[in-house]
């Protein structure tokens, strides 16, 4: 019986049989180490290729595919940077001190990193990509491993953030094949596929896979090499019958006519998922991680999974709320339940702070704000709405109703200064000002750690130690994952965590955080 390879086969014999024993096949079949720790990364790089300096554009430049030749990703010479010190944010815009890793190990902090949650609170997200992406001196024992720099690039990735490690990515220069591997999964979700295959098979460096080499030749329109190199790996066993038949039906759809939809890989990988998709038979997207949500956001998928992939995405920070908000605003909900009550609620609130009377407004804001908290993005709805809360200039009964969700937003401080909030509800009022008095009413522990951390000066005794051996960074990656698990912190970690953050100068982040706890917690 034919296979499906063979049966695509035609005209290309003679070049299967130079394939099978050239030199560029050998290369792409060659065993090689793992190069990645991530389970979902795509098997697009066979072996790690020789690394040496390149002379190559000035690292500052935007890639942007301009013509059908390869493009050339901005870097600099390997030999004179260390990508542990690559970042996209310079210190006049983090206010980071350039010795912020100082003596703490790379290993240690790409571990610390690497084990923190992925739906962090939104304060402790916002703290942790923007040092992420920090432009800082490297540590003390970093080497060209980049064992940091890849810690950092994979926690973007884990939290959906593709466009900032992809620009990370191209600042570093990923010609490096760990760094590459990266670069080609962020490309193939986030719709950049052509591009991805013109680096892949124009840098010398590189030496793809047969599923990788297959795939690029065919988007690059070389069929018949495409056809030949998956026969020539058939033949040889150097790859699966699923991959086999999957690529097939990439490069003849008509071969999966009367057949049944061919099952979903045990592993899915940016490059299967791909696949699947190009041959109409799209994956399941529910328990895949966070990255792979970014490719439902094109136009091109259907609402409801744009709808929840941009939900899941909003959780983690990974879009901005007015891509979320966009999306909600599309159409009409289509039926009722699940996210279908959100989109209702969402739009309800929007049209009732465009033209709605204050009794409108309270009840939209209750709504939406139940509705939205049982699905854990009553952030994100403040962070939406918080711009038009503001320019409704509500007042009495409305403006009441709308405080919790100003005190949630960037705008928590302006709005405590406006508001008649010190008696009523006084520490939330000395948290957004960063002043809570001593003899303030406090309800709880939960409370109590908060006025402490408040009303105490200096670093901590639980990370002293830290500050003082000059490891910053990593007694801020310690205090967050002391706060990581939001309104259920130990109340006392929350009291060291947050006083850290302040007496280092975080204090917009202790602030917002201290008011996400209070204002996000159950208490029924």
């Amino acid at each position: 019986m034919l296979t499906n390879t063979s049966r695509l086969l035609g005209r290309t014999f003679g070049l299967a049989a130079f394939l099978l024993s050239g030199p560029a096949f050998a290369q792409a079949t060659a065993e090689g180490p793992p190069l990645s720790a991530i389970g979902w990364l795509s098997d697009t790089i066979a072996i790690p290729a020789r690394l040496g300096p390149r002379e190559l554009p000035d690292q500052t430049r935007a890639v942007t595919a301009t013509s059908a030749t390869p493009a050339r990703i901005n870097t600099v010479p390997l030999g004179q940077t260390n990508a542990d010190a690559v970042g996209l944010l310079p210190r006049s815009v983090t206010g980071l001190p350039d010795d912020f890793w100082g003596n703490s190990s790379s290993a240690e902090l790409a571990r610390l990193i690497a084990d923190l949650r992925a739906d962090l609170p939104p304060p402790l997200a916002d703290l942790l990509r923007q040092i992420l992406l920090a432009e800082l001196a490297p540590p003390v024992d970093s080497t060209r491993d980049a064992k940091l720099f890849l810690a950092r690039v994979d926690r973007l990735l884990a939290t959906g953030a593709l466009n900032e490690a992809r620009a990370l990515l191209e600042r570093a220069g990923p010609t490096d094949p760990r760094l590459f591997r990266r670069w080609f999964d962020v490309s193939l979700l986030s719709g950049q596929e052509d591009q991805a295959c013109r680096q892949m098979l124009g840098i010398p460096e590189i030496a793809p896979t047969i599923p990788a080499r297959v795939f690029c030749l065919a988007r690059g329109g070389d069929w018949s090499t495409a056809v030949a190199t998956l026969m020539a790996a058939e033949t040889l066993k150097v790859i699966s019958t699923s991959e086999a038949d999957l690529l097939a039906r990439f490069l003849d759809p008509e071969l999966a006519d009367g057949q049944a939809f061919l099952p979903a890989p045990d592993r899915v990988t940016p490059l299967s998922f791909f696949l699947h998709s190009a041959i109409g038979e799209p994956l399941a997207q529910g328990t895949l991680p966070r990255a792979f949500d970014f490719a439902s956001l094109s136009e091109t998928q259907g609402w409801k999974a744009r709808l929840r992939a941009a939900e899941r995405l909003s959780r983690l920070g990974a879009i901005a709320p007015s891509q979320l908000l966009a999306i909600y605003s599309e159409r009409r909900a289509a039926a009722s339940g699940g996210v279908w009550d959100r989109v209702a609620a969402v739009q309800a609130l929007d049209r009732a702070l465009s033209s709605g009377t204050d009794d409108e407004i309270v009840q939209s804001v209750a709504t939406a704000r139940d509705i939205m908290r049982t699905a854990d993005l009553e952030p994100a709805l403040a962070r939406m709405f918080a711009p038009a809360l503001i320019q409704a200039r509500l007042k009495n009964r409305a403006a009441d109703a709308a405080l919790p969700m100003l005190l949630l937003s960037n705008a928590y401080e302006k709005t405590a200064i406006a508001t008649p909030l010190r008696q009523s509800n006084p520490i939330w009022y000395g948290v957004a000002l960063g002043d809570v008095q001593t003899n303030a009413p406090i309800a709880d522990p939960l409370e109590a750690s908060i006025a402490a951390a408040f009303n105490t000066d200096g670093v901590p005794l639980e990370f002293a130690d830290l500050v003082e051996e000059g490891k910053l960074g990593e007694a801020v990656l310690r205090a967050i994952a002391m706060m990581q698990d939001g309104t259920g912190t130990d109340p006392k970690s929350l009291e060291y965590g947050i006083g850290l953050l302040r007496s280092l100068g975080f204090e917009d982040t202790a602030r917002k955080m201290a008011l996400h706890v209070l204002l996000t917690r159950d208490v029924s």
